[in-house]
């Protein structure tokens, strides 16, 4: 696709499918016990993923798709991945297996790198040769290089103080890397990787141009484009452009306000970057947000663009998700005036929840990324195990016992040191992670279990005194412990954890049938000591200051009740829908425009608020109002009452369903690419002229739906 200055150019979207009164059968996307993007019906609904994958890059080689993320200070780091249609993507393996810059990544002599190690990468392919360029706090600019995507990488310490980069292989072969935050800075990196070019550091866009850091470097038909984010005072991303890469650039914002209706997380304030990590009973405090609509960090930011073969484009970025932490969102692209803005035309710098596919050309089934249950009886761990710092060899295996996994316990003052703690994301809005252990091989001194690693964390497990197994619960927020007698030394530990909400609960059972509830509700929260989010994870160590015995894990399991959504728009159902900022039902007013139903009167007992749901593929749904009047249908611009009631459905009559999870929902108005919204302080009637949700989701445009009565 051509970018010209002064001229409007939209990626092209997908065809909308042609009128059809008749109702289509509905193509429901396959049940799936674990989260993927794809609806399976032509649509995807963000996150890509709904567990942390933050500061993502995203490159195309010819008809392929490879992207990585930030992994901080687990092991093994920097994941590949890759997709055919940038929606479904599969981990072809990490750029490094272990990597060991000092006592602090071994979590030796009290000393810890949470919160530092690979941050924000940036992948690159040139001649033959994939990149990986990414900071390590205090050691530099490391680049990870290799001729297959999959391995193996060789690794190059460039040093220097480079963050956040964007990296660009320009057509004469140079590579520049632009870094830094509000000030804007260029250097030369030297093609054999031995270092940079000298005087080469240079200040291209100076401090007070709204720029930010996390920067992604593009060159696009013979301009120079920089993709950056800014987190103050909100979340955000822009744009700058020149015709050379030194300047002078002119910046604007491609994205804002966009939070997909989430609203900001609990905050521990205290545990931030630097600040000593906390030991029990230390005060951890943690905070409410500042207010419903409080945007923080939580806006689509720090992300990048990505071209298509067929010349659309698409954009990538990340948002904060609460205690889970930041994972991946994608949108559709519309250029204007030379301008790349998240979004859709008539709607710029806001982002579809749920939108039709890429136009890659492939055609690809619903699959989950990962493999999260681990029955470990393999010869090796399911890749999305992840350890807590540089593991001690030999001490862990999965062949002392068959079909266990063994961890030796080491010595640790408290939970965040202890050594080979195994961990993986946890998944979002809701996951339920179940762990068996069989504790018999425990010394004294030795604790094993299921933990939350977070500050504030979490765990559940087992301590040995003599013959005798006793339950342990912890909880750092409180400095709680609670103790109770087991039978044996096998126990099955659990913790669901509803992320939406950032509350977790531990339960344990004996039989594997029966799960007992301890410890209570638990408060969950992000913080920026760790800057992930909460992890699962599997530990074993000593607190008397000794190498002791070693616990079995006979398996993990995750449950997602959410993810299956393959019901999630009531296709064919006759349903009743209220909005979320009044909770009155939609009305079909006789007058011909839609309204609302006061509570109580005639008019919610009679038909004019039920409305059947034509799936008309795509996602997109078509409203017919069960009082005989017709179908939802948005005419002009979408003002105020031009979302009327016609006796025949027509192009006009199209929605693309926003699923938001548990029956709530937005209508996009796919002659506007606005929302249908009303101000629910000013009794107007709907419009289709919205641009999104609020935070809150009680700003006019976000709908549930129930079963009309009956039906």
């Amino acid at each position: 696709m051509a970018v010209l200055a002064g001229v409007v150019l939209t990626a092209a979207l997908p065809a909308k499918p042609a009128h059809a009164p008749a109702t289509h059968t509905v193509a429901a996307s396959p049940a799936s016990r674990s989260w993927t993007a794809d609806n399976g019906n032509g649509t995807f609904t963000n996150p890509i993923f709904y567990d942390e994958f933050s500061d993502p890059d995203i490159i195309r080689v010819g008809d392929d798709y490879y992207m990585t993320g930030t992994t901080m200070h687990v092991m093994p780091g920097l994941p590949v991945l890759h997709s055919r249609d940038l929606v479904n993507w599969k981990l072809l393996g990490y750029a490094f297996d272990r990597i060991d810059m000092g006592p602090e990544y071994r979590l030796e002599d009290g000393k810890e790198s949470y919160g530092a190690g690979i941050w924000a990468p940036a992948i690159r392919y040139h001649n033959g040769t994939f990149y990986i360029f990414s900071n390590i706090n205090g050691y530099g600019l490391q680049v990870f290089t290799a001729t297959h995507p999959a391995g193996p990488w060789a690794h190059h310490n460039l040093g220097g103080k480079i963050y956040d980069l964007g990296v660009l292989f320009d057509d004469d072969g140079r590579i520049f890397a632009v870094h830094g935050y509000d000030e804007v800075r260029l250097i030369e990196i030297k093609p054999d990787l031995s270092g940079y070019v000298e005087g080469s550091d240079r200040v291209i866009i100076p401090k007070g141009n709204a720029m930010g850091e996390g920067h992604h470097f593009y060159k696009i038909d013979g301009r120079y484009y920089i993709i950056s984010a800014n987190f103050a005072p909100v979340g955000r991303m822009q744009a700058a452009r020149a015709d050379s890469p030194y300047g002078p650039y002119e910046t604007r914002m491609i994205s804002a306000r966009e939070t997909m209706g989430t609203q900001r997380g609990w905050w521990a304030p205290r545990n931030g970057i630097g600040s000593p990590l906390p030991r029990p009973g230390d005060k951890i405090e943690v905070s409410r947000p500042w207010g419903d609509n409080d945007f923080g960090a939580v806006p689509l930011h720090q992300g990048g663009l990505v071209s298509l073969p067929n010349g659309d484009w698409w954009g990538f970025s990340m948002m904060d998700v609460k205690s889970m932490g930041r994972t991946t969102f994608l949108s559709p692209v519309t250029w204007v005036d030379g301008w790349p803005y998240f979004g859709l035309k008539g709607n710029l710098g806001r982002s579809p929840r749920t939108w039709i596919k890429p136009a890659t050309g492939v055609s690809q089934q619903p699959e989950p990324t990962w493999r999260r249950d681990d029955d470990f009886a393999g010869p090796k761990l399911q890749p999305i195990w992840q350890w807590n710092h540089v593991p001690v060899e030999g001490k862990w295996s999965l062949g002392e016992r068959h079909g266990m996994l063994r961890l030796h316990t080491l010595a640790a003052p408290h939970f965040l040191l202890a050594r080979n703690s195994l961990t993986q994301r946890v998944v979002g809005p809701e996951s339920i992670a179940t762990a068996t252990l069989d504790a018999r091989g425990l010394q004294a001194g030795d604790v094993a279990g299921l933990g939350l690693l977070n500050i504030p964390y979490y765990w559940l497990g087992v301590v040995r005194d003599g013959g005798a197994y006793r339950l342990r619960f912890y909880d750092e927020l409180a400095n709680r412990t609670v103790e109770e007698p087991l039978p044996g030394p096998v126990v099955h530990l659990r913790v669901a954890g509803d992320y939406d909400n950032e509350i977790a609960r531990f339960s344990y059972s004996i039989d594997g049938r029966t799960f007992m509830p301890i410890g209570g509700d638990l408060r969950l929260a992000y913080q920026l000591k760790t800057f992930q989010g909460v992890r699962y994870a599997l530990f074993a160590y000593n607190e008397q200051g000794r190498a002791g015995g070693h616990a079995d894990f006979d398996r993990f399991t995750l449950d997602e009740p959410l993810a299956d959504r393959s019901k999630n728009i009531p296709a064919g159902k006759v349903v009743v829908m209220r909005n979320l900022a009044n909770d009155l039902a939609m009305w079909a007013n006789p007058h011909g425009m839609l309204h609302f139903a006061a509570r109580g009167s005639k008019q919610e007992q009679g038909a004019g608020i039920q409305f059947r749901v034509h799936d008309r593929g795509l996602g997109q749904v078509a409203l017919e109002a069960m009082d005989g009047g017709g179908f939802l249908t948005v005419v002009g611009e979408g003002l105020p009452a031009d979302v009327r009631i016609m006796k025949t459905e027509s192009k006009d009559s199209l929605f693309q369903w926003q699923d938001m999870l548990r029956h709530q929902f937005m209508l996009l108005s796919l002659r506007t690419n606005r929302y249908v919204g009303l101000d629910p302080s000013t009794g107007e009637p709907y419009s289709a002229d919205w641009p999104g949700a609020r935070p809150d989701r009680k700003d006019g445009t976000v709908f549930r739906w129930d079963e009309a009565a009956g039906q």
